[in-house]
């Protein structure tokens, strides 16, 4: 018998398919079989294949806040905490993925989502908390309130380089985003 409640179990088994294979193309059968239960239990812990997309991508969310915590624990300036939010991409990209990384998670299920749907705002949500906490950092460095636009232009580079390294497999394009960030920290 595999460790873990079965409801972790599917959320796991989800979490690898839908990470290397996609939310679509990844049927309850082949979740099922992963996570090494019965159908049953899949509708017993969730009311839909909807319903088990958008754990996962609640999922994903709280797994990222988690690196991004850790390396926070090490900052001890508000650049560094800025520095900590480009850390936790990379972080993430140079995990071991079984088909290797392929770029944000969150993003690569909205894609497959149709507009207006629970697991999209679900990820909107998720970058809208990201830019935030650029925010919050920035807002303790700045003495004016420059911080809003700087924090949106931090995400937007935070979000073509793991895209670009999710295209690429590698965390190369974080690496050059993060410094970026660093060039752009010593400006303001």
């Amino acid at each position: 018998m595999r460790a873990g409640s079965a409801r972790e179990r599917l959320l796991g088994a989800a979490a690898r398919l839908f990470y290397a294979n996609g939310v679509t193309a990844t049927g309850i059968d082949a979740i099922i079989a992963e996570a090494g239960v019965a159908k049953m239990s899949l509708y017993n812990n969730f009311a839909s294949k909807d319903e088990l997309v958008r754990a996962y991508i609640e999922a994903r969310h709280e797994e990222w806040l988690e690196l991004y915590r850790a390396r926070l624990t090490h900052a001890t300036t508000a650049e560094q905490g800025v520095l900590a939010v480009f850390d936790a991409y990379i972080d993430h990209a140079e995990a071991v993925y079984e088909h290797g990384f392929r770029g944000c998670g969150l993003l690569n299920a909205a894609a497959e989502l149709p507009a207006g749907s629970p697991g999209r705002e679900a990820v909107r949500r998720h970058k809208e908390q990201v830019e935030s906490i650029l925010r919050g950092h920035l807002k303790e460095m700045a003495s004016t309130d420059e911080s809003a636009g700087l924090a949106e232009h931090l995400a937007f580079v935070l979000e073509g380089a793991v895209s670009r390294a999710g295209l690429e497999g590698r965390s190369e394009r974080l690496l050059h985003a993060r410094s970026i960030a660093e060039t752009l920290l010593a400006g303001s």
